[in-house]
């Protein structure tokens, strides 16, 4: 009989082997961690955001993006919804986000895991590959501390990216890829937070507010969140930071000059807000300056801006300037925080780059230049914003991979 490896036992992985469907085949999954869809688990805040109904492109970012339109082609949303439907498992959709009907990740990790067991494929739990090497017509595969080692027909890397190392994260993907030819486009930390040398951040620290994240590269504004946004000892977070960084992280990995600026009340504009400061100045002028901003924001907020202005906190507000209170409007709605770098591939949750996708066969998933080698999931140069987008190009392209590993 025939075998296939499939290195990595995560959505990609699973669902590559649940597709193969082909008796003359021996499937055996490796993975690191001892336990199979780590980040599955942790997906959605526990509750999976298992797909996003709207695979546009305009969500994911690639060196070709055609590639991704072809395998969404290959296996839209609808597809994902049928495979999980006919597992048995129902799908919940609010607005363009997918959670399993349970709105929790163990329903989806306990049906994949019974239908693995079902298609008889052999797991092999904390079971680390560390080289393969071409052998004939297949290859030869190295694992565990005592390098063992086992010859297979072909092989699948769906080992994911480097992107969040306590939930599996590895680079032994690209080194194998790259070992075989492949040009690995330099990975980068995706879905992550911000790292600022602004002081404010480290005293503002556990203070979140609903706020816009304006993000200015080179001194432009290029792109605009509106939601939470989470200050941290070391600088930005929330899902505000998350959502933006799809695009500034790329910026940062190409040196560019990055910085965010916030608006802290995102309800207002320079003009309606210098009129609500003027009507609270004229019906209440023996209000201090802290106790006006304290109307308005968290108090942390309140004596920070009253830092950063320098302006005394205690002087009343018939008694303070035009020029200060355009001061205070400015810093609400435009306060700028310089970004110099992500917080790391530790705390992303997905990675930019990897595999070059130009030298992968869109419609097999097959290595262009070694025969019986696939690639499929984050291990590629495809990413995709917040929201169940990167689950849904692991699904599909997990899919495909897996039909294709089992023709003859």
């Amino acid at each position: 009989m025939k075998k296939i490896a499939i290195i990595g036992g995560g959505a990609t992985g699973m669902m590559a082997a649940l597709n193969i469907n082909n008796h003359n085949f021996q499937v055996d999954i490796y993975e690191k961690n001892d336990v199979l869809g780590k980040k599955i688990s942790v997906s959605g805040n526990g509750k999976c955001n298992i797909a996003n109904k709207n695979l546009s492109l305009s969500n994911f970012d690639s060196n070709d993006i055609g590639f991704v339109d072809n395998i969404f082609k290959k296996f839209s949303y609808k597809e994902i919804k049928k495979f999980f439907e006919t597992k048995g498992l129902l799908l919940e959709e609010v607005d363009d986000f997918v959670y399993p009907k349970s709105f929790d990740a163990k329903s989806v990790l306990s049906l994949l895991k019974k239908n693995l067991e079902l298609q008889n494929i052999n797991l092999f739990l904390s079971s680390k590959v560390n080289m393969i090497e071409k052998k004939d017509e297949g290859f030869l595969i190295s694992f565990d501390a005592n390098m063992q080692k086992k010859f297979y027909n072909k092989v699948l890397l769906s080992s994911g990216s480097k992107a969040a190392k306590h939930l599996g994260g590895s680079e032994i993907g690209y080194k194998i890829a790259k070992q075989f030819g492949h040009n690995i486009i330099e990975p980068y930390p995706v879905l992550v937070q911000f790292e600022s040398n602004n002081k404010s951040c480290k005293r503002l620290a556990g203070v979140k507010i609903k706020s816009i994240f304006s993000l200015l590269c080179d001194g432009k504004i290029i792109a605009k969140q509106k939601g939470d946004g989470l200050f941290t000892k070391y600088g930005i977070s929330g899902l505000n930071a998350i959502d933006i960084s799809f695009i500034a992280s790329k910026k940062i990995l190409q040196n560019k000059k990055l910085a965010l600026l916030i608006n802290l009340l995102p309800e207002f504009d320079k003009n309606t807000l210098k009129s609500l400061l003027l009507k609270i100045k004229k019906n209440n002028p023996k209000y201090t300056i802290f106790e006006l901003l304290n109307a308005l924001l968290p108090i942390k907020i309140s004596k920070e801006i009253i830092y950063e202005l320098n302006i005394d906190s205690n002087k009343q507000l018939n008694q303070t300037s035009t020029k200060e209170l355009k001061s205070i409007i400015n810093i609400v709605l435009n306060w700028k925080f310089d970004i110099i770098k992500t917080h790391g591939f530790d705390y992303a949750e997905v990675c930019g780059g990897g595999i070059d996708v130009k030298e992968v066969n869109p419609s097999t998933l097959e290595s262009k230049l070694v025969k019986n080698l696939f690639f499929a999931g984050e291990i590629l140069d495809v990413v995709g914003k917040r929201g169940g987008f990167n689950l849904s190009f692991a699904w599909a392209s997990g899919y495909i991979s897996g039909i294709n590993l089992g023709k003859n």
